[in-house]
């Protein structure tokens, strides 16, 4: 799995990698399927923007956090992710082995 972060009128610092790094394993944990993932980082008048976009099989999950603090805003992208990825793994499960409903 490839983690990508890359800064759009910001620099990249390593404590910012680390923390992206740190916060996505709890991702990880819930889904094993993932094949990379793209984080974007940005400042649009002093509002910093986080965007990922997460390539798993069959579908891509794309999120999007702003806020005025870069580490709370990626914060909330990676609890969007994580939210979404529940809703993935919800979608994707078999079902076929539950019981059918009986006719009365």
């Amino acid at each position: 799995m490839n983690i990508i972060i890359t800064g759009h009128h910001i620099e990249i610092t390593p404590a910012i990698e680390s923390y992206i790094t740190n916060k996505f394993h709890k991702i990880e944990n819930h889904l094993n399927k993932v094949v990379d993932v793209k984080f974007t980082l940005s400042v649009e008048n002093k509002t910093h923007v986080a965007e990922s976009t997460m390539h798993l099989p069959k579908q891509d999950i794309h999120a999007q956090a702003s806020d005025g603090d870069m580490y709370h805003a990626i914060e909330m992208l990676i609890n969007k992710l994580d939210k979404q990825i529940i809703r993935y793994k919800e979608k994707h499960n078999d079902h076929h082995n539950q019981e059918s409903l009986k006719y009365k």
